[in-house]
């Protein structure tokens, strides 16, 4: 087993940009690659080897991701049941978290922000297969791996992930 040290080392920068592709926000991501690392630190001694560590810490930044996106959309609900001003000053208290992708030009940010706000709304399966496949260019092969899945099924949420992020964009484009 490698230590620790080169693990973070070889593996940092894919996890930062994993989890950047889907938290679209350069804090959140470096968050996110945080707990990634206190938590491949802690289980180090679990790995059993049934497959590479670089899939090992795919996996686990895929969901810490996960439960990031979950944990925040958990703490916007709780905030509708909140007062949405401040007593005060009737400022709003929540504002919408603004897209901060350090890879996006400002100029492309508005068509961008919207791909991903649609790509976020896809289901968890279809959305990871996507950025594993379109955006971090992994093979279907490798993606079946990191999820833990058959080529097919890869293949399927590929699939459906294009069909529906198709559909998503028509119905936008179309208000």
């Amino acid at each position: 087993m490698q230590k620790f040290e080169d693990i973070y080392h070889e593996h940092s920068k894919m996890v930062f940009n994993l989890a950047l592709q889907y938290v679209q926000n350069y804090e959140e991501a470096q968050e996110i690659a945080q707990d990634v690392f206190v938590s491949v630190n802690q289980s180090m001694h679990t790995f059993k080897g049934e497959s590479t560590i670089k899939t090992w810490v795919y996996r686990i930044t895929i969901n810490k991701s996960l439960e990031h996106i979950k944990a925040k959309k958990r703490k916007k609900r709780f905030g509708f049941f909140t007062s949405l001003f401040y007593d005060e000053s009737n400022e709003v208290k929540h504002d919408q978290p603004e897209f901060d992708h350090p890879g996006v030009q400002m100029e492309h940010k508005e068509s961008i922000s919207r791909i991903f706000k649609l790509i976020n709304e896809l289901p968890e399966n279809q959305k990871t297969a996507l950025i594993l496949s379109k955006i971090e260019q992994k093979s279907q092969a490798e993606i079946a791996e990191i999820m833990g899945t058959s080529n097919k099924a890869v293949e399927s949420l590929i699939q459906r992930a294009k069909t529906n992020l198709s559909k998503k964009l028509e119905d936008s484009e179309g208000k």
